[in-house]
């Protein structure tokens, strides 16, 4: 789920970070530029872990800052397809569910990957809302966020940032991960728990 990527970039430090410690400083703009922020085919980037060399320190003509070229290792949050991950229940519409990780919230199940059979009904606490509900042996399992869910991880896409968008468009996500909880021991934890409690109910009588 979490990688050291190791990258070069040249860097421009600006005068009033020069009082610092060259690596402190040079910390500080990698992080304002990469923390937070999604690199294609390279994932979130969670944190800048080490420096591992600098050259330079050129000042350009007119110019008070200093440019380096910096080799260096980031933290990246990048799962890999067919990972299990537990996540938290963001919010559901009609096309299926989305899925959050607290730093990382584009994660979707799309309605074809939510168990069968299934239904998809306005909530009752909120008619706004739409809420999955998933049939089994006669009882009904809501899908909401009473616990945590586990999600297969089924692909992972970085779109291309749109040249025009609606008004009313969802805000643009730079990587999206697709995840399936269609399978034994994925989607809400409770439901295997309460599963496996029947299990040794049975097994005692």
């Amino acid at each position: 789920m979490f990688y050291l990527s190791e990258l070069e970039h040249s860097l421009r430090v600006p005068p009033h970070l020069l009082n610092l410690p060259l690596e402190d400083a040079i910390k500080s703009v990698l992080q304002n530029l990469l923390l937070d922020k999604v690199l294609a085919d390279l994932g979130l980037c969670v944190s800048v872990y080490d420096i591992k060399s600098v050259e330079g320190g050129f000042v350009l003509p007119g110019d008070g800052a200093a440019t380096y070229k910096v080799v260096f290792r980031i933290v990246v949050f990048r799962p890999f397809v067919g990972e299990v991950i537990a996540a938290k229940f963001k919010e559901s519409d009609a096309n299926g569910l989305r899925l959050t990780l607290g730093f990382f919230e584009d994660i979707y199940v799309p309605a074809p990957l939510i168990p069968i059979p299934n239904r998809c009904e306005p909530d009752p606490y909120n008619r706004k809302q739409m809420r999955w509900v998933w049939e089994f042996d006669g009882q009904d399992y809501i899908i909401d966020d009473s616990c945590q869910i586990k999600f297969r991880v089924q692909s992972i896409s970085y779109p291309s940032v749109p040249t025009e968008r609606a008004e009313d468009a969802k805000p643009f996500a730079p990587m999206v991960v697709t995840g399936n909880i269609d399978d034994d021991g994925l989607g809400l934890v409770s439901w295997w728990e309460s599963f496996a409690q029947i299990d040794e109910e049975e097994e005692e009588e």
